[in-house]
């Protein structure tokens, strides 16, 4: 497998990595909330902006890659912060299998 040249002088956004975690609400569910696990430098590339109509209104959904040193604790259901700014990780992985960077496939959620 060819190796991808990425400059990590690229990584300028400051993210928070979240995990959900349940908590019982008392009625026998749970809320999910989410606890900061990490600070990580980030890229952040925009891919697309897709319009969908949901019940007569218009719906955008902002997808972006994002990349990232390589951790093994990040998986699919976890978000990463920037600010106000919420990304739901929906697929993660290592381009070039070296252990290098995770290129991360996440859409950005309603502000």
């Amino acid at each position: 497998m060819r190796s991808v040249f990425f400059d990590p002088g690229q990584m300028t956004a400051r993210l928070e990595l979240e995990a959900p975690e349940d908590a019982p609400d008392g009625q026998g569910g749970a809320t999910v909330t989410f606890a900061a696990v990490a600070s990580v430098w980030a890229r952040i590339e925009p891919l697309a902006e897709i319009r969908e109509e949901r019940a007569g209104a218009d719906v955008f959904t902002l997808t972006h890659r994002i990349w990232l040193r390589f951790r093994t604790d990040i998986k699919a259901g976890m978000r990463l912060r920037k600010g106000d700014r919420l990304f739901a990780i929906g697929t993660c992985r290592d381009p070039d299998e070296t252990g290098r960077y995770l290129c991360c496939l996440c859409e950005e959620e309603g502000r």
